[in-house]
């Protein structure tokens, strides 16, 4: 690792990918506009010329990009035309993940993702195609040592004794099922049909509009079933792929998790950038005991799919979850003891807040199109139900060093914050909140970019009071 070393040649097809994919929108315009001039033939010549031009530009980014480790800091060369070097040192290092998708696996390659606490991305480094080998020593000699076995068939498989929990098949199945991922899933199928009904001839439109109308009722429904059972089962498929062999190891001083089966991906998280633990519970879970551990971590960058959250375990039950963070997260615990409720006084304020927008489209249905106000009515009793549940769920509970919070928008959410990872705390009180001796607290903790807001609506005063002392006077 202290010579000069070149990514593997496979990188060569992911930069020519990459490259290709920033360019098409902007020649998609040209693209239409050749086709409707008769140009087809000349669109087809253009179009391969650019991706000759763009695969002798990958080449010659492959060539000139070399990466070596040298004493305590990752140096990196490369650009074609402006040559740059970049200096990464070891001990600004926060993480080091690595992943696999189909070509790595065939090929027995990793990319290599290193991500520094700043929020600049220049700062940091992705290697795209490295040997599974030269990947592991990277994270070895960048992070501190651990024992690996690198099985025949490229998997990497850690020769550890520390405490460790692998999701069951039963309880991936049980994510799947009750995910909401079928709703993107119909999501997408809507947008694809969209897109496809552009270029559907008009006869075989019109044709499968009539066969659609002349179906009965029987017929429809049984087809909106199998509709629905096909979308469920990939929502449940999505899930596998995603989760599959999900492990989590607790080391000395970070996390680290392999997932994935079609792209496998191990990632670490340092233990001091934990902002917070949370527990996530859906409607449909929560009715049967399930939960989804995650944590909040202070970073530079967002999750590719723009989320703030670290998946920590994909599905547990509720009375598990003290155990695993006994394991895994021993600084963190689920209080067992009776949590702090809020006073009844607070109910209006839930209910008007939930309510209000319906009843005002229920005001105006009732003016406008009084043949839509049963609509409106559900609507606005949901509302109400939504509104009552947000009150009930909505509580506290304060130990020594760690303070429990949890809200309900539509899902149940728990977090347990420790007090030297708080940010700021404030209490809030307007003149309505006084007469009914009520307020709300504040309080922040670092997040990924930006910092996140835990917002406790309509305590008692002397509840809040009291929590912003333990903020404000413990050691």
């Amino acid at each position: 690792m202290s010579k000069p070393k070149r990514l593997h040649p496979i990188s060569v097809i992911f930069t020519t990918v990459q490259t290709f994919r920033k360019n098409i929108l902007g020649l998609l315009p040209i693209a239409i506009l050749a086709i409707g001039d008769g140009m087809f033939f000349y669109l087809v010549l253009g179009i391969a010329v650019l991706f000759l031009l763009i695969i002798g530009f990958s080449v010659l980014t492959w060539m000139r990009y070399t990466y070596q480790v040298e004493e305590d800091q990752l140096r990196i060369e490369h650009g074609v035309f402006i040559r740059k070097k970049r200096t990464i040192s070891k001990h600004r290092i926060q993480s080091i993940d690595l992943s696999q998708n189909i070509i790595h696996r065939l090929f027995g390659l990793t990319k290599v993702q290193i991500e520094t606490a700043g929020s600049d991305q220049e700062i940091d480094a992705a290697l795209h195609a490295v040997t599974i080998q030269e990947g592991k020593q990277l994270h070895d000699q960048l992070k501190y040592k651990k024992e690996v076995e690198i099985q025949h068939t490229g998997d990497i498989v850690e020769k550890v004794n520390d405490p460790s929990r692998q999701v069951k098949i039963t309880e991936l199945l049980i994510a799947g099922s009750t995910s909401a991922s079928f709703g993107f899933i119909i999501g997408l199928i809507a947008l694809g049909f969209s897109e496809l009904e552009v270029i559907i001839p008009d006869s075989f439109y019109n044709q499968a509009s009539a066969w659609v109308v002349n179906l009965t009722m029987e017929a429809i429904i049984v087809m909106a079933l199998i509709f629905f059972i096909i979308v469920w089962g990939l929502g449940i498929l999505v899930t596998l792929l995603q989760y599959w062999d999900f492990t989590i190891t607790r080391y000395e001083k970070e996390l680290f998790i392999t997932r994935g089966l079609l792209e496998k991906k191990q990632m670490t998280i340092p233990l001091k950038r934990i902002q917070a633990v949370g527990i996530k519970e859906t409607v449909v879970r929560q009715l049967f005991g399930f939960s989804t551990v995650y944590v909040e971590i202070a970073s530079g960058e967002l999750n590719t799919n723009g989320d703030m959250k670290t998946l920590l375990f994909p599905l547990m039950k509720r009375k598990e979850i003290n155990a695993f963070l006994a394991e895994i997260l021993p600084e963190y615990h689920l209080p067992t003891e009776k949590n702090v409720k809020l006073p009844k006084r607070a109910l209006p304020y839930y209910l008007i807040r939930t309510a209000i927008i319906p009843l005002i489209g229920l005001i105006v249905v009732a003016f406008l199109a009084m043949d839509w106000i049963v609509v409106a009515l559900v609507f606005f009793a949901l509302a109400i139900v939504l509104g009552y549940f947000q009150y009930r769920s909505t509580r506290y509970q304060l130990s020594d060093n760690q303070l429990m919070i949890q809200t309900r928008v539509v899902n149940n959410d728990i977090l347990l914050l420790k007090h030297r990872r708080l940010q700021s705390f404030a209490v809030k009180q307007h003149f309505i909140h006084h007469r009914h001796n009520l307020a709300s607290i504040d309080t922040a903790i670092l997040s990924k970019l930006a910092g996140r807001h835990i917002i406790l609506k309509e305590l008692e005063v002397e509840s809040a009071l009291q929590l912003a002392d333990w903020y404000s006077y413990k050691k």
